[in-house]
């Protein structure tokens, strides 16, 4: 009886000194969700973000996934109106195809529906050789966006995803490729197209092509992103959706249930996740002469926003970056991670003053004039 009582009494300090909650962190989180997947992730498109992630640094092969890069390289560093000729070695590629022709000629803009929307890689070949010179060339410049995007776990050996040692990514660093090429309106407008027609001369037919990716019909908001498939790979899958402004995409490396398991995650991330506006643009800043010069937003859950914290950091005034215009910056932290920042601006003069300064300027300038107009004279 006595140890018992005892052992109550240590309980009872226990909890008074370490209470019972989430845990020392600030939240219990959403609730816990899973997938078929190998490994997921789950991105916030505008804020970068990842919302939910399993096994999400594990390197994986990723098929036709690899089409993502090869779009958005190939739209930031090509012409879309550039005519491309097919070569030899474009045609009757392993596995997809939008079946082109040797000497077939084709805009580089059409070619991106055919290597997005039917997963070409022929396609794929003859973007790459015409963006990049050649493959090798084109490969380089997929790995050098890669580095630029700091995707720690992803390497390219070739720009259509057929299985290749040295060739992976994974699935958090598809989901900030996908974050970043969703910014881009020509990648943006190709990967929510359901039916492209292109027209295809010297044949009584043109080309239609159909999306593969059926989240497009199956879901309400889905606006991307690709499929893609390899026996070694699996079925993998990114798909986007916006809803009410927002923006998420969920990336899945062999998942058999894909298209359930990315319906699932968009509704999670959608429900639990909800974008709070932290500082308003022209709002001002506390202790400071200044105002935000942009608004600044981020997806958070259900009590975050109390563990989030701020800090203002000045340009000194005898400092170039101050006399270049950069006052300074507001820094957002979450729980300490840094999360984001907005630059700093001047608070706008009223109307009066506005006036006042600009009449002042009119008659600056005019004095000015006709200094520099007596000065010819007088030559």
């Amino acid at each position: 009886m006595r140890k018992s009582v005892i052992v109550l009494a240590i309980l009872s300090i226990w909890m008074l000194v370490c209470p019972i909650s989430a845990s020392a962190n600030h939240t219990e989180g959403p609730p816990p969700i899973s997938t078929h997947a190998q490994a997921a992730a789950l991105i916030d498109v505008g804020s970068g973000r990842i919302l939910y992630s399993y096994h999400g640094d594990e390197r994986l092969l990723i098929a036709s996934l690899t089409k993502i890069m090869t779009a958005i390289v190939a739209i930031e560093n090509g012409n879309l109106e550039d005519i491309v000729k097919v070569s030899r070695s474009a045609v009757g590629k392993e596995g997809s195809s939008i079946y082109l022709k040797e000497g077939q000629e084709m805009s580089l803009h059409h070619l991106l529906y055919g290597l997005m929307l039917r997963s070409g890689n022929d396609a794929a070949t003859a973007i790459a050789e015409h963006v990049g010179g050649s493959q090798q060339g084109f490969v380089f410049m997929m790995n050098a966006k890669a580095a630029e995007l700091g995707l720690m776990n992803t390497s390219f050996r070739n720009p259509h995803g057929l299985d290749m040692e040295g060739h992976y990514s994974s699935a958090e660093d598809l989901a900030k490729l996908t974050a970043y090429a969703l910014k881009n309106p020509t990648f943006r407008e190709i990967v929510s197209t359901k039916v492209k027609r292109v027209p295809n001369p010297g044949e009584r037919w043109d080309h239609v092509w159909y999306n593969k990716n059926k989240m497009l019909s199956l879901y309400e908001g889905a606006d991307g992103v690709k499929t893609g498939y390899t026996k070694a790979a699996g079925r993998g899958l990114v798909s986007s959706a916006t809803r009410d402004g927002r923006q998420l995409a969920v990336v899945t490396i062999n998942d058999g249930s894909d298209w359930v398991d990315h319906a699932k995650l968009l509704d999670w991330g959608f429900r639990y996740f909800a974008n709070h506006r932290l500082i308003a643009e022209g709002e001002e800043v506390p202790d400071t002469p200044y105002v935000a010069a942009r608004s600044f937003y981020y997806p958070l859950y259900e009590g975050e926003i109390e563990h989030v914290s701020h800090e203002v950091v000045l340009e000194p005034t005898n400092s170039v970056d101050y006399r270049l215009g950069e006052l300074g910056r507001v820094h957002f932290y979450l729980d300490g991670q840094f999360i984001g920042s907005v630059p700093l601006a001047n608070k706008p003069q009223d109307d009066a003053n506005t006036s006042a300064q600009a009449a002042a300027d009119a008659s600056y300038f005019a004095k000015l004039r006709q200094v520099v107009t007596k000065l010819f004279t007088l030559r």
